[in-house]
């Protein structure tokens, strides 16, 4: 199944060979149905053998791979439809920083037969899923990346209370929190001092927002914990997100955050490790002096 959300002018050569080249291979494509919508705008000719609109059609459906188009929240938003499917993803990176969406484009054709030939790995990534009194976030209650729990706009900062498998953990005076899987360690976690987690780890990371105490640190906990959440704060309102979605909450909802019960399953190349992906883009041993 072919899988973006936005289909950029600059891209559409590109998507056209790409289609040209499964054509070529003899495979049978599915096209999620809103960027099909856009293929079809820009009057993209494509063969295909079917139309994907919704998580039980992809169930109904056989489906070998998932290609998605675009950067790393491509492949996160292409969790939502594929949820506790096991289908995997190949991302390929039509954007900027990527370590999700990790596939160059140039060598897409490439890939592609590495999937028709078993030159792959799969790498299955643990999720975060979230429980509240109140529900939000319908049946995506479920994450990749993250959740955070954040002030809105310019309000004061925020206290979360949070327990560890019912013990007190800490009260966070800050401008919010974040708890990301080992695969969300190199996100948003990261840009506020969270450390970089191996994604088979077995962990998750708590991380503080401008924390208001000095001495608060991100922590690191095993996966099998169960987190739960208060929150107070001078607004009436906060933002809880979920791999950049969000929904707004008030000092009534109560948060339980645990392990997902299934996982999204990444394709791994050859030539596409964790480390060679951090090295390349953090640009870790080179030098800008020289």
């Amino acid at each position: 199944m072919l899988y973006g959300q936005v289909l950029k002018p600059k891209d559409i050569d590109f998507v056209q060979t790409l289609l040209d080249a499964i054509a070529a291979m003899k495979v049978q494509v599915y096209v999620y149905k809103p960027y099909l919508e856009q293929m079809q705008s820009f009057d993209l000719q494509c063969n295909i053998a079917g139309v994907i609109a919704t998580h039980a059609e992809v169930l109904a459906t056989k489906i070998d791979f998932t290609i998605t188009l675009g950067g790393d929240g491509t492949v996160l938003n292409s969790s939502l439809l594929l949820r506790d499917s096991g289908i995997p993803i190949l991302g390929v990176n039509l954007g900027r920083l990527g370590f999700l969406a990790v596939a160059d484009k140039s060598r897409v054709t490439e890939a592609i037969n590495a999937l028709l030939t078993g030159d792959y790995a799969l790498d299955p990534r643990r999720m975060l899923q979230l429980d509240s009194n109140i529900p939000i976030f319908g049946d995506t209650n479920f994450a990749l990346n993250d959740l955070t729990i954040v002030k809105r706009d310019t309000s004061a900062m925020i206290i979360i209370h949070a327990y560890l498998n019912g013990a007190f953990l800490n009260s966070y005076w800050a401008d919010g929190l974040i708890v990301s899987t080992p695969t969300g360690s190199t996100g948003y976690s990261l840009s506020c001092g969270g450390p970089i987690i191996f994604p088979q780890s077995g962990n998750f990371v708590v991380t503080p927002i401008a924390p208001h105490n000095l001495n608060v640190r991100p922590v690191v906990i095993p996966d099998n914990s169960v987190l739960s959440f208060e929150i107070e704060g001078r607004a009436e309102s906060f933002l809880c997100t979920l791999d950049a979605r969000f929904e707004p909450i008030t000092a009534q909802h109560r948060l339980t955050l645990r392990r997902a019960p299934f996982e999204t399953v990444l394709v791994r190349l050859p030539d596409y490790t964790f480390l060679s992906t951090i090295r390349s883009k953090l640009s870790w041993g080179l030098d800008s002096r020289n």
